[in-house]
């Protein structure tokens, strides 16, 4: 778990508009707020990612990303409480309330309700979701160690959330919501 110290620079640090690296389930990923455009921007050029990809949303809860289940059926809302919290990523319609230099001009946006206590406690201490992709330059594997962030992305980042990876083996499915179809596995 990171330190109160380190959660507060991690969040003055996505505030300012910065963008962050943080250990995820399986791989380290990079941060940023999703409703900052020039934030979602730097991180995309950072990552070397067209916007038309989109981008994954983490949240601590699923009270965090109430208004994005707006308009879900009972059995679909249901279907994302058995998967979360965990790493299942499910694409969800945005209905227009996600901006689309996150959701690429997809009618659909990423979310997952993580069960990383790292980004857990930075979710919850930020108070939302935020943007999260895994740590590493278009075409690169993506960053297993500190050392990887460091020389992937050496003074580009604002900051550093520092803990362990989660032990899963791969980055989280991700899956559609209304048609069940797995994206990635």
């Amino acid at each position: 778990m990171p330190s109160t110290l380190q959660l507060r620079a991690a969040v003055h640090a996505l505030a300012e508009g910065g963008v962050i690296a943080c250990p995820t389930e399986a791989v380290w990923g990079l941060s940023c707020d999703p409703d900052n455009p020039q934030a979602v921007a730097r991180l995309l050029q950072i990552k070397e990612r067209p916007v038309e990809k989109g981008l994954i949303l983490v949240a601590a809860s699923m009270e965090q990303i109430a208004p994005l289940l707006a308009g879900i059926t009972d059995a679909q809302r249901q279907k994302l409480a058995l998967s979360w919290p965990g790493p299942t990523t499910w694409l969800i319609p945005h209905y227009g309330r996600v901006a689309p230099w996150v959701h690429g001009g997809r009618e659909t946006v990423a979310v997952r309700v993580t069960a990383h206590a790292g980004m857990v406690a930075l979710c919850s201490a930020w108070g939302g979701p935020v943007v999260s992709t895994s740590a590493n330059p278009g075409g690169s594997r993506p960053a297993l160690s500190l050392f990887q962030i460091h020389r992937y992305f050496r003074g580009m980042l604002d900051g550093v959330l520092p803990g362990p990876l989660g032990g899963a083996l791969r980055p989280s499915v991700i899956r559609d919501l209304q048609t069940d179809q797995v994206l990635r596995s």
